[in-house]
């Protein structure tokens, strides 16, 4: 029986898929397979991975899958789900890597926990410049049941590092859960979508993912027109969670994450990637957010966040002054694209 199936689009990542693959070849767990997605790169990625696996003892547990043509990671995830045949399915971006004894730790954890939807880990994000490693923890919530006092905690304090969990396979099937087809926040989309529908989590507290920070990778790509994406992505996780049937219980929960990543988090996409931010677009991406949360002047989660409620009054009507104090917020946290 393999008990993780491990999904890793590959492009690009010539440099770095080596230390990616011999993290894998490392896991104590023995009972998985990896299921990599050929995107069609530029360089000779997919060679290296075959050179790195070949004459290995867990060389049939590799398996590359080659898409007509390229996909994008999201789409290239997505084109693996249905090859998966693991209890649970886990992501790996092919220039990050892991700690050996990961799915084995939360593998296990699931099971103890009875057999969870999800099990979360932390992750620590690593520069190439020497810039000293972050932890990146997941919010706190008690294992077992994922009642609904947790989830609403988890939504509304939701952080996308989507790669720090094991998904049951059965759910993401049960569910329709995929990733968007537009090349945008397709991971906080994945993500949020296996927390409304999860029933039950548990975790391990220890940073088994490492993140690494690299040039040239799709979070430091400069996009100026990617809020429209992004704007697109964040209308289909309202429609999703619609016809779930989770949004009505969840609607202060599911309003603020929009007003959080669908609105405010787009706006820092643009005015990072732009050079010269224009009202009208502040105005346009103001126009969808009323269109897909109109109340959210009255959102309970909205109005204890004074500073944050601020920001959502100065975006609308002064979107210079939004500019300096986004892109400020964009360099003190990092987010280059």
């Amino acid at each position: 029986m393999i008990k993780v199936s491990v999904i890793l689009p590959v492009y690009g990542v010539a440099e770095y898929i080596v230390k990616c693959t011999e993290s894998l070849l490392a896991q104590t767990l023995q009972e998985m397979e990896f299921l990599f997605v050929d995107d069609r790169g530029p360089d000779n990625s997919i060679e290296l991975l075959k050179q790195i696996i070949k004459g290995h003892p867990r060389e049939k547990q590799f398996r590359i899958l080659t898409p007509e043509h390229n996909l994008g990671a999201g789409m290239a995830r997505n084109f693996a789900i249905p090859e998966a045949k693991g209890e649970y399915i886990a992501f790996v971006d092919s220039d990050d890597w892991i700690e050996p004894d990961m799915f084995e730790r939360l593998y296990n954890r699931a099971k103890e926990q009875g057999n969870t939807d999800l099990c979360m880990c932390q992750a620590s994000k690593d520069y190439l410049d020497g810039t000293p490693s972050e932890i990146l923890s997941n919010p706190e919530v008690t294992e077992g049941a994922f009642t609904p006092d947790k989830r609403a905690f988890f939504l509304t304090h939701y952080v996308s590092y989507f790669w720090t969990f094991i998904y049951k396979r059965e759910m993401i099937e049960k569910y329709a859960i995929r990733y968007p087809e537009d090349r945008s926040a397709d991971d906080s989309f994945f993500l949020a979508c296996a927390l409304m529908t999860a029933k039950s989590i548990s975790r391990v507290d220890a940073p088994f993912y490492h993140y690494l920070i690299r040039p040239g990778s799709v979070c430091t790509t400069k996009d100026s027109v990617k809020y429209k994406k992004r704007l697109i992505v964040f209308s289909k996780l309202m429609d999703y969670a619609k016809q779930q049937g989770v949004y009505p219980e969840y609607q202060q929960e599911i309003d603020f994450l929009y007003i959080k990543k669908g609105y405010l988090s787009t706006l820092v996409n643009y005015v990072v990637n732009a050079l010269e931010p224009k009202k009208e677009v502040f105005e346009e991406v103001y126009q969808k957010f009323l269109q897909e949360v109109p109340a959210y002047k009255q959102n309970v989660y909205l109005k204890k966040k004074k500073v944050l409620r601020l920001l959502v009054v100065i975006c609308h009507l002064c979107p210079q002054v939004a500019t300096q104090l986004l892109r400020y917020y964009a360099r003190k946290n990092s987010i280059v694209g």
